[in-house]
């Protein structure tokens, strides 16, 4: 009998299923996110993250329509509320986000974490709520057909992938910082296998960056939390940012 499952499901039906198996043993990003829910709508108190966030709505509303603008600044905001949240547990104050038009936003930090696993916690902090806000336009989507869910989803997982890069001060960069040269080998050989399984074309990019940075200077002891994590984070996203759209593909 032939299988009439939709290609997607098909091809990437059973690594989606371990995906899946992980996003439980992480305690399931969507679930963290909404526990959260009551810290991010404390950002939204300031009136220079809402003027700024938008300022930066405005520009993409010109660019993608409203609809599209107003997933694209929630996603960036949920995943800058990341990075504060892991700022605050170590004690470490910092500001709401402030949004750069074209370029994403920022955070001020009064002190910087002081030692690399913090650093590095604190950097995939951001991916992680991003790819709790992530889901929940996925499961919006799923819920309702509506392709502008699907092209927030597809969005943020794809540009919370991108800032796994390891390099400068992307939170892949940060992570890196933590891991010693024979965990950044396995993160190279895991970005590889990622990338066969999802042909996703930016593990492309990470792979290079990751051989790269592979040759670095590295600490001495592991960190394997921090590598646990980046692989979890690269996978998911990778596949979540696999989803097609409907109209575009």
């Amino acid at each position: 009998m032939a299988d009439k499952r939709p290609d997607f499901v098909r091809r990437f039906g059973p690594v989606i299923g371990g995906a899946l198996v992980l996003l439980w043993k992480v305690k399931f990003a969507l679930v963290f996110l909404l526990t959260k829910a009551k810290f991010l709508l404390l950002g939204l108190t300031k009136m220079s993250t809402l003027f700024s966030m938008a300022a930066a709505a405005g520009v993409y509303w010109t660019l993608w329509g409203w609809k599209f603008a107003l997933g694209v600044v929630g996603s960036i905001y949920v995943h800058e509320m990341g990075h504060v949240a892991a700022l605050r547990r170590y004690g470490i104050k910092a500001s709401a986000p402030m949004f750069i038009p074209g370029l994403g936003a920022v955070i001020r930090l009064q002190q910087y974490p002081a030692t690399p696993a913090e650093d590095a916690r604190t950097g995939l902090a951001g991916p992680l709520w991003g790819l709790g806000a992530a889901i929940v336009a996925a499961a919006i989507y799923f819920a309702t057909r509506s392709p502008i869910w699907a092209a927030i989803a597809h969005f943020g997982a794809w540009v919370n992938l991108f800032n796994l890069l390891p390099v400068w001060q992307l939170d892949g960069g940060r992570a890196f910082q933590a891991l010693t040269r024979n965990q950044r080998w396995i993160a190279v050989a895991a970005l590889g296998a990622i990338w066969f399984a999802s042909g996703e074309p930016l593990l492309v990019l990470l792979l290079i960056a990751a051989v790269a940075r592979a040759f670095g200077q590295a600490p001495a002891e592991p960190d394997r939390g921090a590598l646990s994590a980046y692989v979890a984070l690269a996978m998911i996203l990778a596949l979540l940012s696999r989803l097609p759209v409907p109209g575009i593909g």
